[in-house]
């Protein structure tokens, strides 16, 4: 186990900074009716960026569920780029562009699990050093794929590693309603692999926990799952109304204990943080996305896009289904 140094943890709050101002931004679009539906991330800053951070871009895979994209600027500017062009509804949003290791996010609870078991398994073939990361919520847990994938992982011994980002509700149901083990963490002793639990709020504690399951999985030893415990901050998307069942004076201690807020007063206690570096990284934040944003609206979409990057190549009955389509609006192909 490594702990992030003082430095790494700037960078930590640089990038949760700036998923934390580009989330607002979106909200904004939303609500404007120029992006589609979407999940705050507001309150899983920390986990996030904190767990991509012990990761190597260059050969570690990170699958995202729907709220992480923002905070995975470590991996590169395609990743919001990509997500930009999923939220305006272009199916380019959902090309993955080699060689970036973050698959497109997806909103089907723990769809995205079973895949990462598949990833891992087929970097193992290759002999590849590279992990998999998924990202999942408690709500998850609740669905079979999470105990298919959780089972096939512990028998293969693939280099996966599990983190369930647990806000304490999913969507509407809290916790204690979602389940009666001790914790999410606890599943894994079913699955014959270690499971952990660490303060979601504390970048510098889930880096810790990504980096020895990290060091475990290329050692050969297989899967660790994570339990990130957190509060969510705001609405499960934009369609719904936490007011309705969250208790105000849960959400006012979570508040208290705001990840973003946390960090910045570490660093400011040492030095490293101000409110002029705190301020132009929020400019550069809004820069970033609203030239992303740009791009992503102006991006051409043919007559035909809705075939584009289903598959590698069209089948015969897509090459006619596209031939017809585009007979039929007089466009032309992409």
């Amino acid at each position: 186990m490594t702990r992030p140094t003082d430095e790494q943890r700037r960078g930590m709050l640089v990038d949760m900074v700036t998923a934390r101002v580009q989330a607002q931004r979106l909200w904004n679009l939303q609500r404007q009716g120029r992006v589609g539906t979407l999940a705050p991330i507001d309150g899983h800053e920390a986990a996030i960026v904190g767990a991509v951070h012990a990761l190597d871009p260059d050969h570690d895979w990170v699958i995202p569920q729907y709220r992480e994209p923002l905070a995975l600027r470590r991996y590169g500017t395609e990743v919001l780029d990509r997500f930009l062009l999923y939220n305006i509804g272009h199916p380019a949003g959902g090309h993955l562009p080699a060689p970036l290791r973050v698959l497109p996010n997806q909103i089907s609870l723990a769809t995205q699990l079973p895949h990462a078991v598949g990833l891992a398994k087929g970097l193992t073939l290759q002999h590849d050093s590279g992990v998999v990361l998924v990202f999942f919520g408690d709500g998850s847990s609740s669905e079979g794929d999470f105990y298919e994938a959780g089972n096939f992982a512990g028998v293969l011994g693939v280099p996966v590693i599990f983190l369930c980002l647990n806000n304490q509700w999913a969507i509407s149901t809290p916790t204690h309603l979602q389940t009666a083990a001790e914790s999410f963490a606890a599943k894994a002793a079913a699955f014959g692999f270690p499971g952990v639990r660490v303060d979601g709020n504390d970048a510098g504690a889930v880096y810790d926990a990504v980096d020895t399951a990290r060091d475990r999985a290329r050692a050969g030893s297989g899967p660790t799952l994570i339990e990130a415990t957190l509060y969510r901050l705001g609405a499960h998307t934009t369609a719904d109304d936490p007011t309705r069942y969250v208790p105000p004076e849960d959400l006012e201690a979570a508040r208290r204990d705001d990840p973003v807020d946390r960090l910045r007063e570490e660093l400011v206690a040492l030095g490293l943080w101000d409110d002029a570096v705190n301020a132009e990284v929020e400019a550069e934040a809004l820069d970033i996305f609203d030239d992303a944003f740009e791009r992503a609206c102006a991006m051409p979409l043919s007559d035909d896009a809705m075939l584009d990057h289903c598959l590698a190549e069209d089948t015969q009955r897509m090459a006619r289904q596209r031939e017809r389509l585009l007979a039929d609006t007089g466009g032309a192909g992409g």
